[in-house]
């Protein structure tokens, strides 16, 4: 029999108009809270630069203030874009985490910078680094947390720490390396869902075990709006809509409140935008996330989805998540 479904939360500490970072990351701890009583695996935070409604840019750091205020559930990287730092500097971020809260901590990696050409350059550690170097990045990371002598240096803390690595993506280079590293794979299908099913399907043909993993785990990004009504939730979606929409514009801000109608409101290129990036998400009622959901775990057979859902409102944030929750446990039963 199939194991249960597990779900987890992943939150870009969204800034909201009219308010600061500080507030961003207070609200990504009152969720983490509310998401570990209501059960959920684990909370991710992701890396993205020069971006003044994302509060997670320094991720580690971000994450040490989860830990500090939660007690159990998982908290991790979703994640670190490693060519935008050394692999030895990140065993030491993640192994002080895992120093911290021990046995909790994750490390997602994947290979996009999170930011724009320009802000990618400034970050870089070596103008000439290439994302075409992220598996030899991944293998010397490997490398650094299990202590290997041969590197000449160790990373401290870090060395000798059991911190589970993933590979995160959204085509199909992520899951031939996932594949071939035998790590789980977790595709960003919240976002970028046009690859999803030949991705996983490659994922799994090619796995090869490892010592961290006997066989293919995958992990879906997924948006949940869920709230009492259809209406509600739709309306409340239309924040993160919003801000798609603002990106891709070249105009990324603050997260705005919702609007009424936003999408009927729009030409019909940002339209047929939305639906596309929405193909992996589930705008309802409690039965019509249900549904969304049923059919998407069908689809793809995930092992776990990630829930994202940026909502204006904290009190309706975390009750989506409540909601969410509710649904995993009818899907379990």
């Amino acid at each position: 029999m199939k194991k249960a479904v597990k779900f987890s939360i992943l939150d870009l500490s969204p800034v909201p108009q009219g308010s600061d970072v500080r507030t961003a990351l207070d609200r990504s701890l009152a969720l983490a809270r509310h998401g570990e009583a209501l059960g959920y695996e684990r909370f991710w935070m992701a890396e993205h630069h020069g971006m003044e409604g994302i509060a997670s840019a320094a991720t580690a750091v971000a994450l040490a203030h989860i830990g500090q205020g939660t007690k159990s559930i998982r908290i991790g990287a979703g994640g670190i874009m490693l060519p935008n730092h050394a692999p030895m500097v990140i065993a030491e971020q993640f192994g002080t985490l895992e120093a911290l809260f021990p046995g909790r901590i994750d490390l997602g990696l994947g290979r996009a910078p999170g930011s724009d050409q320009r802000t990618a350059q400034a970050l870089r550690r070596n103008l000439n680094s290439d994302a075409n170097e992220f598996p030899r990045d991944v293998l010397e990371l490997q490398a650094f947390l299990a202590g290997d002598e041969r590197l000449g240096v160790q990373a401290t803390p870090g060395q000798g720490m059991h911190i589970p690595l993933y590979i995160l993506g959204s085509s199909l280079f992520g899951a031939q390396l996932a594949a071939a590293l035998g790590l789980p794979y977790a595709f960003a299908s919240h976002f970028a869902p046009q690859m999803l099913d030949e991705a996983l399907s490659i994922y799994r043909r090619d796995f090869k075990p490892s010592d961290q993993l006997a066989e293919p785990y995958v992990m879906c990004g997924f948006n949940i709006f869920a709230a009492d009504t259809d209406a509600e939730a739709e309306y409340l979606s239309t924040s993160m809509l919003q801000s798609f929409v603002a990106l891709r514009t070249g105009n990324p801000g603050k997260m705005p409140p919702p609007v009424e109608g936003y999408r009927q409101g729009l030409p019909p290129q940002f339209q047929s935008m939305l639906e596309q990036i929405m193909q992996g998400s589930a705008v309802g009622s409690p039965d019509t996330v249900k549904q969304a959901v049923d059919r998407f775990v069908a689809r793809t057979g995930a092992d776990e989805l990630i829930i994202s859902g940026s909502i204006f409102d904290q009190a309706a944030r975390e009750k989506s998540y409540s909601l969410a929750a509710d649904v995993r446990d009818l899907v379990a039963a």
